[in-house]
Parts: structure tokens; C-alpha cells; sequence
């Protein structure tokens, strides 16, 4: 990795210092395995005391990482055999959202997630991951599909939130965020959100409504992005780190507030470590949460489904007021 963050120093310091033994060691001038050994057993330390205390701020620093992986990687690593279909069928097909049928180990799903790009030309084609009208549609269709074929669906979200252009809001974003919202609450078929790295807005809600809504560890979840709030309520964006605590958007604020029902583990340091092993984990959880699902009938996934996000927040009925 040669991405760091700030309070990742001390990490990049010390991976330093043991590239040079390597290369002392390398030259084959001095032994130097017991201090590599002695260096390595320190970094595992160092590591596990930096990300066991993340704030807010840094978890979100940590699920934008440049080299985090990304929807495709998942993909491509749970379900090698993954045929992406395209277009909504009414405007185009939108770039910021991929899907398609994959098999994982043996079973069938659909899997959709958002796509951002590496490069500035790949984000561009991607639209930074921020789906337009016709990426919500086209993602319907295909849960739609999975529907006809009685095929789970797992949907990926990673998104900095829908598309804000003008043409976005001409052609419906809102409504198709909604519509989303409304039909895939009551699919006949298990779903499995997980939330890969952003979750903002309803650009991630807009594919983010299951059985199971899962967050990786060092991922966020919120109605808005620590830089907007920051913005809104301070008119800068200095005061980002202050929002993030506030917001409450990490895995373990999520859980916490019962907003989501469980959280995925990660690699030390997370996915971008070792994006090999996050798959893995991924694919795992996938298994064990559609083993859970795959024994309910059609009418209670939908009934938990719906009594599940019926049941988020809290109100109070005022008895004075009149009819």
C-alpha cells in the first residue's frame, strides 16, 4: 500500500524501517531476520491500537482509501462467473451502477452495486458512483428479474449519493429513488445490503432496503456526508470531523441505534490491506445470512422485511389534538 493517511503515520514509519532491513538483508551483508521478526510483531501492534480506535472522522477517511476495494472487486472475487446486464430499458445505462447474475459457491444471485472508477478518467465514466434516475431504474429491473427467477439478491453500496445535476432531477430522481424504496420492501426473494464503503443519502437507501442490511467495519452509513452537515450548520467545511461525531454514522453507531443488523469484519487496517482476504470474509457472511433466509417463505420475508424498517425511529401520538 503507498496511500496513507494521516493518522497512519506512525505505520508508515514503521513499514519504512522494515523495507530498509529487508534490503540490508537482501544484500546478504547481515542477518537481519530476528530484527525483521522483532519489527514485524511491533507493526501488528502498532496497527491493531490505531484502528481499534477510530473515530468517525477517520472511518470515513478509511472507506474513501483510493485503493479500498471497490464493487467490481468484490465481484469478481465472490462470483467469478458474474454476467453484468445493462440498461434500464428506457434512457441508457447508467455506468455508476453495475449488476448482474453470479454464482457463489454454487448458488445463484443477483448482485448490484455501485461503481466508482480508480482514475480520473474511469470516475468520470462512473459518474463518481453516483447513479443517475435510469441506475435506479436499471437496478430494479434487475431485482425484478432475480424476482422472476427466484434468485437472492445482494446489493453492494458504496456511494457519495445520487447523482445532484439538473438532469438527474428532470428525469425523476426522486421518484425512482422512491420507487425503489417501495418495491423492494416487498420482494418475494431474500435481499442482502451491504454497505462496501460510503452509505450517503438515498443514493445509497435506493438499493439499500433487505432482509439483512449489513456495514463492513470501516464504512459510514447517514442521511448526509460530514462535509454537507458541516457546511449547513457551520457554512465551512472545517468543521467535518465535529459533524461525523455527531452523526453517528460508523458501523457500531448504526448498530447500536438498531439501523442495521450486524457488522462485517476487515483485514488489519482494512480491505485495502489484503482485498483478497475482505472477500472472502464477505463471501462468507453472504453464505451464512442467505442460509438464514433461504427457510422463510415469500410472505414473511416480506412481513419481517417490512416490520423491520416499520419498526426504525421512534414517534409519539398526540391523543389532545382533535380528528
Amino acid at each position: 500500500m503507498t496511500n496513507y493517511l494521516d493518522f497512519e503515520k506512525p505505520v508508515e514509519e514503521m513499514v519504512e524501517q522494515l523495507e530498509k532491513l529487508k534490503e540490508t538483508q537482501a544484500k546478504g551483508k547481515v542477518d537481519m531476520s530476528d530484527a525483521i521478526a522483532e519489527l514485524e510483531k511491533k507493526l501488528i501492534e502498532i496497527k491493531k491500537d490505531i484502528y481499534r480506535n477510530l473515530n468517525g472522522w477517520q472511518k470515513v477517511q478509511l472507506s474513501r482509501h483510493p485503493e479500498r476495494p471497490y464493487s467490481l472487486d468484490y465481484i469478481h472475487q465472490i462470483a467469478p462467473d458474474f454476467i453484468e446486464l445493462h440498461g434500464d430499458r428506457q434512457v441508457k445505462d447508467d455506468k455508476a451502477i453495475v449488476g448482474g447474475f453470479g454464482t457463489i459457491d454454487g448458488q445463484t444471485f443477483m448482485i448490484i452495486g455501485h461503481q466508482k472508477g480508480r482514475n480520473t478518467k474511469e470516475r468520470q465514466y462512473r459518474n463518481f458512483g453516483m447513479p443517475n434516475p435510469e441506475g435506479y431504474r436499471k437496478a430494479l429491473r434487475l431485482m425484478k428479474l432475480a424476482e422472476k427467477f427466484k434468485k437472492p439478491i445482494l446489493t453492494l453500496i458504496d456511494t457519495p449519493g445520487a447523482s445532484p445535476g439538473l438532469e438527474a432531477e428532470e428525469r425523476g430522481q426522486g421518484e425512482a429513488i422512491a420507487k425503489n424504496l417501495m418495491e423492494m420492501a416487498v420482494l418475494k426473494v431474500p435481499v442482502i445490503c451491504v454497505v462496501i464503503g460510503e452509505g450517503a443519502s438515498g443514493g445509497a437507501l435506493g438499493i439499500g432496503v433487505g432482509d439483512r442490511v449489513m456495514m463492513m467495519q470501516y464504512t459510514w452509513y447517514s442521511v448526509i456526508s460530514p462535509e454537507s452537515c458541516s457546511s449547513i450548520l457551520w457554512r465551512s467545511w472545517d468543521f467535518k470531523a465535529k459533524a461525523a461525531e455527531a452523526l453517528k454514522l460508523t458501523p457500531d453507531d448504526m448498530y447500536g441505534n438498531k439501523l442495521i443488523d450486524g457488522i462485517i469484519s476487515e483485514p488489519l487496517g482494512g480491505a485495502h490491506y489484503n482485498p483478497a482476504e475482505a472477500s472472502e470474509i464477505l463471501k462468507k457472511e453472504v453464505k451464512k445470512l442467505y442460509k438464514e433466509l433461504k427457510e422463510l417463505s415469500p410472505e414473511d420475508l416480506i412481513h419481517k422485511r417490512i416490520e423491520k424498517f416499520s419498526n426504525m425511529g421512534s414517534y409519539k401520538e398526540n391523543s389532545n389534538l382533535s380528528a
